[in-house]
This record gives structure tokens, C-alpha cells and sequence, in this order.
């Protein structure tokens, strides 16, 4: 017979939290970069910023596209969804939109949100605009409620990785033989950021971005991923 006295391992109680709406469809400004809604408007800049590099489509399970037109007519189906929901990225040193990224599987009632699709253009990979393009967007996610952000790539895509843990996120292991994409395997490497992580992440973030942490010719006088380490509860074997 079971003894009532013994200790009951459950999860903590979550005593008064709420879960959030679903993320406003808004758009974020920071310092270099705006992100805003997705619109078939955006297609021709994406359209001509992709065309540089057809290797950002290896990763992602759609594209390349033969013409604007085709490309267009899936960014106007891909602007009407709220599952992904979708942002464009435009840099203000360019004023031309050069990415996108997306908040998906959003689970209010769990608190729960992931970003993915992300796809940035060659020309702004490595850039600050990029960086905080994806700072706006976790800061937006955890505004709206979320206490939990994931981020999830295929297991060999090590930038992906290396971004994952650079912008703060903590690994969480290998889900094998997760998908199929493009009629390929896909192992799946999961990173999540906590809401009880944002804080200081917030912080690192905001120290990394800036201006005085740039020299005249643009060059970081420290490293974001040495700022958010301390906030990484577990590390990326790829890293």
C-alpha cells in the first residue's frame, strides 16, 4: 500500500499566469531594422535579394522559385496566414526588404511559441539589422505573454546552430528522423528560451546593439555570444 506521506514529484503550480493572445500582427522598429507584417508587396525585394545565393532554400521546405511571379503569388498566400505568421525584415541601411521570419506552432493555452521560416538575403546575413531583427521578435513574443520560445533546424544546418546558441537559445537535444523535407531525412536539434531567461537576455541584447559597443568602422567591441553565455543553460555540441 502506498505510503500518503511520500514525497509527489509534479511540476510547480503556475499559480496566477494567464495564457496570452495570440501575437499582434504589429510592426517592430529598432535602431537598424524594421520588422513588419509579411505582404505580397515585399515579394520583388525578396525576390531579386535571394536570387544571389540559391543555397538559403537547402534548409527550408519550399523554393527556389522559377519567376517573381511564382514567388509572389506564394508570398501573398503565405501574408494571408495567422499559423505561420509572417514578418518581412528591411534593414534601414538599404530600405529594401531582405528577409523573413516567422512566429508558428503558437500555443497560447501551453505559452508556447516558436520562430522559424527564417530566410535571410546573402547581403544581410552577419549584419546588425539581422541580429536585432530577430531580438525584436523574441521581445515580442515574450510582450505578448509567451513563456517559452523555441527554435528548431535541421540537425545539419550548423549556422543555425551556431545562431541558436549566439542569440541565447539552450539546446535541447535531437528529435531523430523528426521530418521528411524535399524528400530528404530531416533530423530535427530543438533550443528553447525561457520567459525567467528573457530578462537577462534582454539585457545582453540591448548592451550588444548598442552604439557604443561599435567602433567607427562598425566592428563589435564585444561579442553577443559572449554576453548571452551566462544566460545558456545548456550548451550546443555544434557550437
Amino acid at each position: 500500500m502506498a505510503d500518503m506521506n511520500e514525497r509527489r514529484d509534479v511540476g510547480a503550480p503556475m499559480g496566477d499566469w494567464r495564457a496570452p493572445g495570440l501575437p499582434e500582427r504589429a510592426v517592430l522598429k529598432g535602431r537598424t531594422v524594421t520588422v513588419e507584417p509579411l505582404s505580397a508587396d515585399h515579394a520583388a525585394d525578396l525576390f531579386e535579394a535571394y536570387s544571389a545565393d540559391d543555397r538559403i532554400w537547402d534548409y527550408l521546405g519550399y523554393g527556389p522559385f522559377a519567376s517573381l511571379d511564382e514567388y509572389r503569388a506564394f508570398v501573398a498566400n503565405m501574408a494571408l496566414q495567422t499559423d505561420p505568421l509572417y514578418f518581412a525584415i528591411r534593414p534601414k541601411a538599404s530600405g529594401r526588404v531582405e528577409g523573413i521570419a516567422s512566429f508558428l506552432r503558437i500555443t497560447p493555452g501551453m505559452g508556447v511559441i516558436e520562430i522559424g521560416h527564417i530566410n535571410l538575403a546573402p547581403s544581410m546575413q552577419g549584419t546588425t539589422a539581422a541580429t536585432e531583427a530577430l531580438f525584436l521578435m523574441a521581445d515580442h513574443a515574450f510582450r505578448s505573454g509567451y513563456r517559452r520560445y523555441e527554435w528548431k533546424c535541421d540537425s545539419l544546418n550548423r549556422p543555425s546552430r551556431r545562431a541558436a546558441e549566439r542569440l541565447g537559445f539552450s539546446f535541447e537535444g535531437i528529435f531523430r528522423q523528426h521530418m521528411i523535407y524535399k524528400g530528404r531525412n530531416r533530423d530535427t536539434a530543438w533550443f528553447a528560451i525561457l520567459d525567467s531567461d528573457w530578462p537577462g537576455l534582454r539585457a545582453a541584447y540591448e548592451a550588444w546593439l548598442a552604439p557604443a559597443n561599435f567602433d567607427a568602422a562598425g566592428r563589435q567591441k564585444q561579442s553577443l555570444g559572449a554576453l548571452t553565455a551566462p544566460f545558456v543553460a545548456v550548451k550546443n555540441p555544434e557550437a
